[in-house]
């Protein structure tokens, strides 16, 4: 989908307030609220717009440790390769995962309760995966910037 800016201004909105009124949008970016709902329809259904939530402050839900690991596999035969993404994607701990160039194959983004649930994740399963060479982690000490929002 090609995105005018009109889509632009409609997403930017939308990510600053997720619970906006279709009125309210409508009359923030000068469309009836027909047009601004058709719009925001077709967003959604080309899958621009994947999804709504609402964003948590981790420290106050509970969740005082952060940490970045950097996971290299041992070779990157597919079958690990599988297995190691099936299992990631299985760990509500793991916020975020990416397959980078550099020392490491993956950077995850993980949360915790504490330092001992920290340590418990690694020994139970992060240690457990299979064809795993090497794990660094780096524990968040300050969040300095986090943000979701893409800069339209």
């Amino acid at each position: 989908m090609e995105l005018e800016e009109t889509d632009r201004r409609l997403l930017a909105a939308l990510q600053a307030d997720g619970r906006v009124t279709n009125q309210d949008l409508a009359a923030g970016s000068g469309l009836s609220s027909s047009a601004c709902w058709r719009r925001v329809r077709a967003l959604e259904e080309s899958g621009v717009v994947s999804g709504y939530a609402a964003l948590i402050d981790r420290e106050k839900a509970g969740f005082s440790t952060a940490a970045i690991l950097h996971v290299s596999l041992e070779r990157h035969d597919s079958r690990f390769v599988e297995e190691f993404v099936l299992r990631v994607r299985g760990r509500p701990e793991i916020l975020d995962c990416y397959a980078t160039t550099g020392d490491a194959d993956y950077h995850l983004r993980v949360v915790v309760r504490d330092m001992a649930a920290y340590n418990h994740f690694l020994d139970e399963f992060v240690f457990r995966l299979p064809g795993i060479r090497q794990v660094r982690t780096n524990v968040v000490l300050k969040e300095i910037k986090q943000g979701v929002a893409l800069p339209f």
